[in-house]
């Protein structure tokens, strides 16, 4: 079904719900693709939510459940089903989706829910890892062949195997200690002669990750390689699962989302549907941060007052000063950042990294000292002009380096660059470009 016709059937779908009609709701339901539904339940109040999942067949429902946005808090409705209910749905999804939506619960509900469900051994496992790591996204379904098979024997393990999943991407060969010695190409597998060892034409495993690696660096390890799985291996390389491209592009949103709210001076808890209280209670903490930086800038302009009296055109150049400034570290801060996130920062060039900003900002204040120092000299006169332009190429090339060096710097300290570096950034331009237009002005004109 297209997205059009969903789009249009989705707020049907409701109106059925909340009219009664149960069994047309199902019907149509049925005809959805399981993200098209999510959208339907998301549509839907918490009362009105529960009801349609209770009605849905456990493997629709769990499916639309896994598809809901975040901030809608399947689990919750999970939870509020009644534990064998709740553990058919269970059942029904793949081991990875069900640990995903089962940690968020927390550990008594999760007890609840899996105390009913046949085999919960996989989804256990699963649960122990950190959600956040290689572990916490993997599954344990995989497709393996022993070493020593030949091509016909592992086209029939294949197709055994196949029987039991959605879809696989990858041929994973093992030895008898489950340990993962190659990748078998799918293209050679079927054109070898039947009796050909899988070992003469196996690719050699060489892309691997441990349970423990975070998820931010499995996604780069998979976008570097273009690879639709990496396949997860204990310290003795013995085959545990494998993340898939589809989880990754999940946690790349997640991770986006993340930065782009932390950069902003927003937490990083902070859900995009979240209340006003809340969103007040995450950024208010923030912004008193940035209020204590800003009188700390005030403060440079208070030192030198006697000259904003003397010469009243210093304040009307001031800001100007700063804001470039602060325009100009943010430009390099955002570029710091991306290329922190991801991972382009080799180790012994950061001092290479920093002075490219730097003189990206030195260029830049140039240009623009060219421009405010002649609107100075217009309006004071050639000894201002020469003031405020080299002030404007002096608090740029600051820029460019603060932008740089703060990130860097925290990395290095393991404090999230993204949420803390644009409050630092800012006030040491502000302060720069205040300090440096009063001061010489203080020194060359008074």
């Amino acid at each position: 079904m297209s997205p059009r016709a969903a789009k249009k059937k989705g707020p049907g779908l409701a109106e059925l719900l909340r009219a009664g009609r149960i069994d047309e709701f199902v019907k149509r339901a049925l005809d959805l693709e399981p993200v098209d539904l999510a959208d339907v339940l998301s549509s839907l109040d918490d009362d009105e939510r529960l009801t349609a999942v209770r009605a849905l067949p456990p493997e629709v429902s769990g499916e639309a459940l896994i598809e809901m946005p975040e901030d809608e808090h399947a689990e919750d409705t999970l939870a509020a089903l009644g534990p064998e209910q709740a553990a058919d749905i269970v059942d029904e999804l793949a081991d990875d989706d069900a640990a995903d939506i089962l940690q968020e619960l927390e550990p008594e509900e999760q007890e609840r829910i899996l105390s009913e469900v046949e085999d919960r051994s996989e989804v256990d496992r699963l649960l122990a890892y950190d959600e956040e790591s290689a572990g916490g996204l993997m599954t344990t379904h995989v497709v393996t062949v022993f070493d020593s098979a030949t091509a016909a024997e592992a086209i029939e393990e294949i197709r055994r195997q196949a029987e039991e999943m959605e879809g696989f991407y990858q041929v994973f060969v093992v030895d008898p200690a489950g340990r993962l010695v190659g990748l078998l190409p799918l293209r050679d597998l079927v054109t070898s002669p039947p009796g050909r060892g899988v070992m003469e034409f196996a690719e050699a495993a060489d892309i691997t990750v441990t349970p423990d690696r975070d998820q931010e660096e499995v996604a780069r390890l998979m976008a570097r390689y273009n690879v639709p799985s990496v396949p997860v291996v204990d310290v003795n390389g013995v085959l545990l699962g494998r993340v898939t491209f589809d989880d990754v592009i999940d946690v790349v949103e997640a991770e986006t989302t993340e930065d782009l709210l932390q950069f902003g001076g927003v937490s990083a808890d902070e859900e995009l549907g979240a209340s006003w209280t809340e969103a007040v209670r995450s950024r208010l903490p923030w912004l008193y941060v940035n209020l204590l930086t800003a009188f700390a800038a005030a403060s440079v302009v208070l030192v030198f007052s006697d000259a904003i009296q003397e010469l009243k055109w210093l304040a009307v150049f001031m800001p100007v000063i700063a804001g470039m400034g602060g325009n100009a570290g943010t430009q390099a801060l955002a570029v710091s950042v991306r290329r922190i996130a991801l991972g382009q920062v080799p180790h012994g060039r950061e001092v290479e990294i920093v002075g490219k900003e730097m003189l990206v900002g030195l260029v830049n204040g140039l240009a623009n000292a060219l421009v405010a120092g002649s609107i100075g000299w217009l309006a004071v006169g050639p000894e201002f002009g020469g003031v405020v332009a080299l002030a404007m190429m002096a608090n740029l090339a600051v820029a460019g380096f603060a932008g740089a060096f703060v990130p860097l710097l925290l990395e290095r300290l393991r404090i999230d660059p993204a949420i803390a570096s644009s409050v630092f950034v800012t006030t040491f331009t502000d302060m720069c470009g205040f300090f440096l237009l009063l001061g010489m002005a203080t020194h060359f004109l008074l």
